[in-house]
């Protein structure tokens, strides 16, 4: 059932505390970050020329016009000076247009990419959901899924670009200068080096660890805040907020630590950059002048020397931030190409069989079930055997395995070893060999505790089957015994029900989602603890109802009270998971 949630029968683990990640896991993931930019290829390359392009425009801004404010200097004839007016004044415009494109460009590349990005981790997470993200807090795979993810764009737009671009840039400067003054193209390319490679190291060297802390500590206070959020009620009634304020502090103190401690490593990159920039400026100055009192130079060509350093080193400033950004990106991209990498819970069948036809009914033998991760199987040597039409319970005390048979039962896992069958007309049919999404439309499935979406009673409803018309949905809403209550309500089917369903009492949780899957029109419904929430009257009318709305459905309840199923309501025994006794006959 869509919006169904589904957990397993262990309790959640917090978030590590790894620091990030190796130097060559970083480099790694980076790469196969990188290479989902593939199908927008010549968009980056584009971007990667037009911002050579434009800093290439600076520099040739710079270095004509110290050689016209020279050659000024010493009275030509006008005309001598036209062509590098002229070229001022294309650098000049050229500049700003270039540096514009390459924006454009260079960020439609990237967004580009992050689409694909952002793609291929939904269509992860779908076919991970649930099995496969047991060992994920919800507010660290929400950092997953937004921050680490939207912050890949970077590698693009920050990295890849900037240090091709400005490699381009940084060759050609060297060229020019070496071709007026070799000695001062020497000194330039060592001060470029020293920038792209000194000063990244140095930054790295500073802030490497407190980069790669970054990403895994967003995540950790994602998952403080949304725990102190989500938990509120009962952190109240403990009198525990105070502790769970203290642990979100405590992760935005870390968080803001560790960029604190990386903000040092830019410093360290930019004082070596200016250096270098400075170093250039001033020994290529005194060569140029050497070099012109001892003929070798013309005097004009001085200033050309002495400042075009300056607007190639501002283009190559860049890439010190650029490459102060790698180990954050890099733990970005290992916690995304984590989830991207994980392997499927359920391996869905190359050529699947189809359901054996209704009505249904299931057959399990010498079953075992586990969680991905698990060194012990939850539910071992499991025979069940469920007729069509019947009405079963499933007993078993909490952490027998019931929702892991749920989760089983729905394709969100496979069996560890045995056998489960879905049993129709045309026989019996291995669930492994059918498709998840045919086996999920047989069975019609209402969660221990149900996800009620923040929207109407109409939206909800509708996730079960989206051409519902209003009538369906009245019908399944009166089959459910909510027909009367949304009548009285003044917007009726398009009440808003609140985040996780918080303008609903639990017993009309547990009843939305029952119409839901009655909706569904499923021929199993599947049932985990549909009692848990309710008090003893409310469970015994749910119970009630369930009988009435169930005919001529198979209806398999997981449950740890059987009294609450009487035999002279169709209620027969199936199985017992473990540590409860069995149900007396009445």
């Amino acid at each position: 059932m869509p919006g169904a949630s589904m957990r397993p029968e262990r309790a959640s683990l917090p978030a590590p505390e790894g620091t990030g990640v190796g130097i060559r896991a970083g480099a790694r993931a980076l790469w196969q970050a990188a290479t989902l930019g593939r199908p927008v290829g010549p968009r980056l390359l584009l971007a990667i020329l037009v911002g050579a392009a434009a800093s290439a425009a600076s520099v040739g801004l710079i270095a004509t016009s110290a050689w016209l404010i020279s050659r000024a200097a010493e009275r030509p004839p006008v005309l001598y000076l036209l062509v590098a007016v002229t070229a001022v004044r294309a650098f000049g415009v050229g500049r700003g247009v270039l540096r514009y494109l390459e924006r454009l460009a260079a960020h439609d590349a990237a967004f580009r990419v992050l689409a694909e990005l952002r793609s291929a981790v939904y269509v992860r997470l779908v076919r991970l959901a649930p099995g496969g993200l047991t060992d994920l807090r919800s507010g660290d795979l929400m950092a997953r899924l937004v921050n680490d993810t939207d912050g890949l764009a970077d590698l693009w737009l920050r990295v890849l670009i900037p240090f091709s671009a400005a490699g381009i840039v940084g060759l050609g400067a060297v060229v020019l200068i070496g071709c007026l003054l070799p000695a001062a193209g020497l000194v330039l390319a060592a001060t470029l080096i020293a920038v792209a490679f000194g000063a990244p190291a140095a930054a790295l060297a500073v802030s490497r660890a407190a980069e790669r802390r970054i990403a895994p500590a967003r995540g950790e206070l994602a998952s403080a805040a949304l725990d102190l959020l989500q938990g509120a009620p009962e952190l109240f009634a403990a009198g525990a907020t105070a502790r769970a304020l203290d642990t979100v502090l405590a992760s935005s103190g870390r968080l803001a630590a560790a960029e604190r401690r990386a903000a040092r490593g830019a410093g360290a990159g930019s004082l070596i950059a200016g250096l270098a920039a400075g170093v250039a400026v001033w020994l290529g100055l005194v060569l140029a002048i050497d070099a012109a009192r001892a003929g070798t130079l013309a005097g004009v060509a001085i200033a050309v020397i002495a400042l075009t350093p300056i607007a190639i080193h501002e283009a190559v400033a860049p890439v010190v931030p650029a490459a102060r950004e790698l180990p954050g990106l890099a733990a970005s991209a290992a916690r995304v190409t984590d989830v991207l990498g994980r392997p499927d819970p359920v391996r869905e069948p190359a050529r699947p069989s189809r359901p054996p036809g209704a009505p249904y009914g299931l057959r399990a033998r010498g079953l075992h079930l586990r969680y991905a991760g698990a060194t012990a199987d939850v539910v071992v040597g499991l025979d069940l055997e469920i007729a069509a039409g019947r009405r079963v319970i499933v007993t078993g005390a909490s952490g027998s395995g019931k929702s892991t048979l749920a989760a089983a039962l729905l394709r969100f896992l496979d069996p560890a070893g045995g056998v489960l069958q879905l049993v129709g007309r045309q026989g019996a049919v291995d669930v492994t060999t059918i498709s998840g999404d045919d086996v999920r439309q047989c069975i019609g499935f209402c969660a221990q505790d149900p996800h009620v979406f923040d929207a109407s009673i109409r939206d909800n409803l509708l996730l079960a089957r989206p051409g519902a018309t209003d009538a369906e949905i009245g019908e399944a809403m009166v089959r459910a015994h909510l027909g009367a209550w949304v009548d009285s309500l003044p917007a009726g089917l398009d009440t808003q029900v609140g985040e996780r369903g918080a303008r609903l009492s639990g017993g009309q949780r547990q009843r939305l989602a029952l119409a839901r899957a009655l909706l569904s029109g499923a021929p199993i419904l599947l049932l985990d603890e549909p009692t848990e929430h309710l008090d003893e009257p409310t469970a015994r009318a749910f119970v009630a109802d369930l009988e009435a709305v169930s005919a001529g459905r198979t209806v398999v309840v997981l449950t740890h009270r059987p009294d609450l199923f009487p035999a002279q309501g169709g209620w027969q025994h199936a199985a017992n998971l473990g540590t409860l006794p069995l149900p007396r006959s009445e």
